[in-house]
């Protein structure tokens, strides 16, 4: 089934204009123009691996596109994908030009006020990244005083800063691994998750996650205000994906195995916890 969809929507997320047609920005529940018109339109960057990234094909794929595609299933729709930078999603929601966003977006009061969020469907943990001869960030308490390369308005952005962090604003995990890498950034964070992925591709990088936050919920679907019926299809879908177990599915396709759509109460590892490439490889 998934495959017949990412086949229809590559297709047509290439064909969706900016302004894609039958979608308005006006205030008022979407839910019914949706249901009308047959599908949903999902704003996700397309450079995130593993949750939005495009395979040796050139196909669109990851654990957040196929959530997106989750959700339309069980909305009784079809998805399609507007692909642009992380800078300009939230822009591209506020104009109506997209229904959602499905790309690892993390829970703010700042979003909570101006969208409706769903319920979180990924758990993960926040961390730091380092070249793999520093030895002066251990910790977030570290970060003071030192250049973390994020993009401004991320939640590890804003972190970065709340620690004390001078910012050098980059608009995508690759970009930011190498700021770090030619001397430009002292770090960068990002979700467990990213990193590792990012590391397993890249086992030749002298990088290592050096801390770790408690565990948290990493991934919520925000909408426009006022579309209270919308969210809660969408939570609705999200349960009934989590139930039938393709939620969990999906997780382990593009998490080597990890599940992390579980509520994971446990410990979180030791922020004094090193982790290279070659460990995240084996």
């Amino acid at each position: 089934m998934f495959r017949k969809i990412t086949a229809v929507l590559m297709a047509a997320a290439l064909a969706v204009p900016f302004c894609a047609a039958g979608v308005s920005a006006e205030e008022g529940d979407r839910l019914d123009e949706i249901m009308e018109r047959g599908y949903i339109i999902v704003g996700t960057e397309g450079t995130y691996s593993p949750n939005s990234y495009h395979d040796e094909d050139d196909n669109l794929v990851g654990f957040d596109v196929e959530v997106a595609a989750l959700i339309a299933k069980y909305m009784g729709v079809d998805v399609q994908y507007m692909e642009t930078e992380w800078a300009s999603i939230f822009a591209a929601l506020d104009a109506g030009q997209i229904d959602m966003v499905v790309n690892e977006v993390g829970y703010t009061d700042e979003r909570a006020e101006k969208y409706e969020m769903s319920e979180p469907y990924a758990f993960s943990r926040r961390c730091i990244l380092v070249e793999g001869d520093n030895e002066d960030i251990k910790s977030f308490e570290d970060l003071e005083g030192f250049t973390a390369a994020n993009e401004s308005t991320s939640i590890f952005g804003q972190m970065a800063q709340e620690y004390g962090a001078e910012l050098d604003p980059v608009n995508a995990m690759a970009q930011s691994i190498s700021e770090v890498l030619n001397g430009r950034a002292d770090c960068t964070l990002n979700y467990e998750t990213a990193f590792n992925d990012y590391m397993k591709e890249h086992p030749e990088e002298d990088v290592k996650i050096v801390a770790y936050a408690d565990p948290e919920p990493s991934s919520y679907v925000p909408v426009t205000k006022g579309n209270e019926r919308l969210i809660a299809a969408v939570n609705d879908a999200l349960e009934q994906a989590r139930e039938s177990g393709e939620l969990a599915e999906v997780s382990k396709k593009y998490f080597n195995g990890l599940d992390v759509t579980a509520n994971d109460e446990g410990e979180a590892e030791s922020e004094s916890e090193v982790l290279t490439p070659a460990e995240i490889a084996e």
